[in-house]
């Protein structure tokens, strides 16, 4: 298996919201991905595997699946922003993922 280096393909918010976070390592296959360009990117903070009562945890990083499969970190437990995830979570997909809390993102907090 190729294992590529990590790249940052833009600048996003961070959508994990507390320090504490469990992840595991999952294997994203290439038909995951979505092509940019020359690239074939499975972007952070999708739900992983698929947005459904499949679902085991959140990407934390982009992962560049041009060349083939790669490891992936997915959160599996912790707390995320979910206004600032990619995609909507499903009702299916938050039953399933029963570690991970969802919270709104509040601007003035800790301040």
């Amino acid at each position: 298996m190729y294992v590529s280096k990590k790249v940052n393909y833009d600048s996003q918010p961070s959508f994990v919201s507390s320090h504490h976070i469990i992840s595991r390592t999952r294997t994203a296959k290439k038909a995951m991905g979505t092509s940019e360009g020359t690239r074939t990117i499975l972007k952070a903070g999708k739900v992983f595997p698929t947005n459904d009562e499949t679902a085991e945890g959140i990407l934390l990083h982009d992962i560049d699946l041009t060349h083939g499969d790669q490891p992936a970190g997915i959160m599996v437990e912790g707390y995320v922003y979910e206004s600032r995830l990619p995609e909507k979570v499903s009702a299916e997909a938050k039953t399933a993922m029963k570690e991970i809390k969802f919270e709104e993102y509040n601007a003035t907090e800790g301040q």
